[in-house]
């Protein structure tokens, strides 16, 4: 296999390369910078030129850069030279009299051809056309205006103003009356008078005036002055306490509990005569605001008429409907068809009683189960009868007693005996 290449350097980029060069240039000029031999500042040139440009000739390099620069000024040639070809006729612009200029965008500045700069008197700020639209032909600018100046930004004076101008030749060629039109004051009490509005009962020809007598108050201002005349809750009780005088009686727990019991009988009192006379009103026919509770306690009769009202219903079934449901026929099963024969057994193992019989596991203690076992007895020894079927017909299996005298001792010698002359087989 070819041996590795050994990976190459990241490739620094041109400002640190710069930062590098100028770092060694610090090093290398320190503390000659500022002296001003001949000998320091030439040596401080060869430096810089060796660092920056290596051991290339001083000539070669200045006529590399005088060649740079040509080539740039040759590139700006070119360009003044197209846009002269092809630049577009642009006419003189004329403002008319008594207009800003600086309010105009300069034409050659659009085109980018204006090279006065900040002496150009036109504009040079372009979002001024954004901002200036052309005006409509059936469009008056006033009209925006009459609508933004509605009555709520009015004062009086205005108003008498506008009042003046909108009727005031109207108002001397109608007839001589003090009477104000209603439709006025109506629209003026609502905020509903304007420049646009019109007079209902007829227009300019109304009758009536169309102006406010002097000294007319409107009936939003009289409720402002209203509210500034109230008074707070203190001193109306205070003003109310010094207009009963001296001959009154003293607030005191006593007076107080019985004041309180007055009032209490007097309202039972009055909701008694109340209920009177809603029964009286029941009685009489008139049930409109009656409601169901003061009707059953008014006629509680009603009640056990509702109780007595409720009968059994009996819903009567359709056969019919119930036939055309099931569509096909249903036979009845009879029993009669059925006849007891007797089965050969014969090569057939027929199962005990016993084994259908189930038992249930009783759930007894160990101890109990262990007397058992052992051929003791359990502690329920008085049990009865009829407990005992009960508990046979439940599942329940009395333990097997156990024949303590079983297996004897002689019995024991004899079973040896046998094990010993017993022959095993190999």
């Amino acid at each position: 296999m070819p041996p590795k290449k050994a990976p190459a350097a990241p490739q620094s980029g041109k400002k640190t390369e710069q930062k590098k060069k100028e770092k060694i240039i610090e090093d290398k000029t320190f503390g000659l910078k500022n002296k001003k031999g001949a000998k320091q500042q030439k040596f401080i040139k060869n430096v810089i030129h060796q660092v920056k440009f290596g051991q290339q000739n001083p000539r070669l390099v200045a006529q590399a850069e005088g060649e740079k620069k040509t080539k740039k000024d040759d590139k700006k040639k070119e360009l003044l030279e197209l846009n002269d070809l092809f630049k577009p006729v642009v006419a003189a612009q004329k403002v008319s009299k008594g207009a800003d200029p600086k309010s105009v965008v300069c034409a050659f500045y659009k085109q980018g051809q204006c090279t006065k700069g900040d002496k150009c008197k036109f504009s040079h700020d372009l979002s001024l056309e954004r901002k200036c639209e052309k005006r409509s032909v059936y469009v008056d600018g006033r009209d925006e205006e009459l609508e933004k100046d509605t009555m709520e930004n009015w004062d009086e004076k205005k108003l008498e103003e506008v009042v003046n101008k909108k009727h005031g030749e109207a108002e001397k060629i109608k007839p001589k009356t003090q009477i104000v039109c209603k439709f006025f004051l109506e629209a003026i009490e609502n905020n509903k008078y304007g420049w646009f509005w019109v007079c209902p009962g007829g227009g300019d020809m109304c009758m009536y005036r169309h102006a406010l007598p002097p000294g007319f108050v409107l009936k939003k201002d009289k409720k402002k002055e209203e509210k500034d005349e109230e008074i707070s809750l203190e001193d109306l009780i205070e003003r109310e306490r010094a207009g009963l005088g001296l001959n009154v009686t003293r607030i005191t727990l006593e007076s107080f509990l019985e004041w309180k019991k007055r009032k209490r009988q007097d309202r039972i009192v009055k909701l008694e005569e109340e209920m009177e006379k809603r029964k009286a009103d029941f009685k009489a026919g008139k049930s409109l605001g009656i409601s169901g509770r003061e009707v059953f306690e008014f006629r509680p009769e009603l009640i056990n008429d509702d109780d007595e009202e409720a009968d059994d219903t009996d819903y009567i079934f359709d056969k019919e409907d119930s036939d055309s449901e099931t569509a096909d026929d249903i036979k009845d099963i009879d029993l009669s068809r059925f006849v007891l024969k007797d089965v050969d057994e014969t090569g057939i193992t027929v199962a005990s009683c016993e084994r259908f019989s189930s038992y249930v596991i009783s759930t007894e203690k160990d101890e109990e189960k262990l007397c058992v076992a052992s051929g003791g007895e359990m502690e329920n020894e008085d049990q009865s009868e009829e407990q005992q079927e009960n508990d046979l017909e439940n599942g329940f299996v009395d333990a097997v007693p156990v024949d303590e005298n079983l297996f004897t001792g002689e019995d024991m010698d004899e079973l040896e005996e046998e094990l010993y002359t017993l022959d095993l087989e190999k």
